[in-house]
């Protein structure tokens, strides 16, 4: 494990005072970060501001790549390529977390619509944290060797970003990496701790439409028709055997109505039904045994009511998805000991999958694959945290328009943790002299093998329990 050097003595200091080097200091950076969101693929002036940071740092930047993306690239000499990625797009939520810098801005969607902006997702805090990490790789680069690639995605929300970004080249134009590694925020912890899973982290995330047809008419006399409203919520019911009845017990599974909208009037039965539906997995046989089961639900509901095959349901499944979020057990064996020695043992901790949905799978999945890890930092003011679990009530959630993250002591520790993180992956530099240590033989290999297996610590019982 490399020695973080840094800086990361004077952080607390560089997060929230400018200097002559840093004429913005990281809170500086983020409250204009939140008080500026733009949505999925109109990141403009986010990406700019980005590129901005990079350049100043001595990045070689490229904008435009896969919509609004941005890579900087950094070589340090010879070693590894290590990705860090920071997802740059916000959501339609309307701020209520009354905090000075609060988002007010609103904007017109892709659908004509006037819709309010929010850093609701914590992208804000990725994007500084990341800036933070490379100001302190920049400064630290007498301390390790390779090529560090640093991407801004747009349109993550969306599970569209990443793979935009690899359609234009990414992999291609730029240095393939050796690594890949991205941070979230998490509501669920207090800030200035980091949670990991090893596997599957996250589900595989798709959307289903349904369109529900029948034969409308008056709603005295639904003899004379085909109720798609009654059709619609039989395929419903029918929908909540396939998690219990057609995927293994073990095997996780989510398949969820959000949305269902048929009819005008009270007494009119109509000839449509809508439904929305989002499907959650980790295995690519459990996503297709259960888009499998809607199309078979749909089409056996449609047939039992008498309708003809015309007139049988349409199911689609959307382009947008987002595939299972995998973390490299022997990459996660290797960095939780980084994490802990950055930001203290008691801080790190294994934390359980879960069914939602992160793009960041995308880099990991290419041929060949490229070992990844995405881990959580937790975003809560720690009394907040306290004060929540003490009366057993909910913290706001991502996606909530009161989430306001305990930005200072939060981005402090993902500035450690990502850069500790990198600085492990990263190559050694040459030696004073420039010369390198010969290769050891079988014999010397064996010996140290042995004697850093032996001062290596143990996994976490937590670790082997998340497997």
């Amino acid at each position: 494990m490399q020695q973080l050097v840094l800086t990361l003595i004077g952080l607390s200091t560089l997060i929230s005072v400018a200097t002559a080097n840093e004429p913005r200091s990281l809170i500086d950076l983020y409250q204009h970060l939140h008080s500026h969101p733009e949505l999925s693929f109109h990141e403009e002036e986010t990406a700019a501001t980005l590129a901005a940071e990079l350049e100043r740092l001595g990045f070689e930047v490229t904008t435009g790549v896969g919509g609004h993306g941005l890579v900087g690239v950094l070589e340090n000499g010879e070693g590894p390529t290590v990705l860090l990625r920071a997802d740059m797009d916000a959501l339609p939520v309307r701020e209520q977390t009354g905090k000075p810098y609060a988002s007010t801005v609103t904007t017109t969607d892709d659908a004509g619509k006037t819709v309010p902006v929010m850093h609701a997702c914590g992208h804000d805090v990725h994007m500084t944290s990341w800036v933070g990490t490379a100001r302190a790789l920049v400064e630290q680069k007498a301390q390790w060797a390779g090529t560090l690639v640093m991407i801004g995605q747009p349109a993550e929300e969306r599970g569209a970003g990443a793979r935009a970004m690899l359609a234009d080249g990414l992999f291609e134009r730029f240095p393939r990496p050796d690594f890949n590694l991205a941070m979230h925020v998490s509501a669920n912890l207090p800030a200035g701790t980091l949670g990991y899973t090893t596997g599957y982290a996250l589900a595989s995330v798709d959307s289903v439409d349904i369109t529900v047809y029948g034969v409308g008419g008056h709603g005295a006399y639904p003899h004379t028709t085909k109720d798609p409203i009654v059709l619609a919520a039989q395929i419903v019911t029918s929908l909540q055997t396939l998690v219990s009845r057609v995927i293994p017990p073990v095997e996780p599974g989510v398949v969820t109505v959000g949305s269902i909208h048929g009819g005008t009037k009270h007494n009119i039965i109509p000839d449509q039904v809508d439904l929305q539906i989002t499907v959650r997995a980790y295995s690519q046989a459990t996503r297709d045994a259960l888009i499998d089961g809607i199309r078979q639900i749909a089409q056996g509901q449609a047939q039992a009511a008498g309708l003809p095959e015309d007139k049988w349901p349409e199911v689609t499944v959307q382009d947008e998805h987002t595939r299972s979020t995998f973390n490299n057990p022997q990459l996660v064996d290797r960095l939780v000991p980084v994490f802990e020695s950055a930001l203290g043992e008691a801080q790190v901790q294994a934390v359980p999958a879960v069914m939602g949905g992160e793009d960041f799978s995308e880099y990991g999945l290419t041929d060949p694959k490229i070992p990844s890890l995405i881990y959580w930092m937790g975003a809560v003011e720690p009394r907040t945290y306290q004060a929540f679990q003490s009366s057993g009530e909910s913290l706001p959630s991502l996606h909530s328009p009161f989430f306001a993250p305990d930005a200072p002591l939060t981005i402090e520790a993902g500035v450690k943790a990502m850069t500790a993180a990198a600085l492990e992956l990263l190559g050694e530099p040459p030696a004073p002299d420039d010369t390198i240590a010969a290769q050891p033989d079988a014999g010397e290999a064996e010996t140290l093998a042995a004697e850093s297996a032996a001062s290596s610590p143990a996994p976490a019982e937590a670790t082997a329990a998340a497997q």
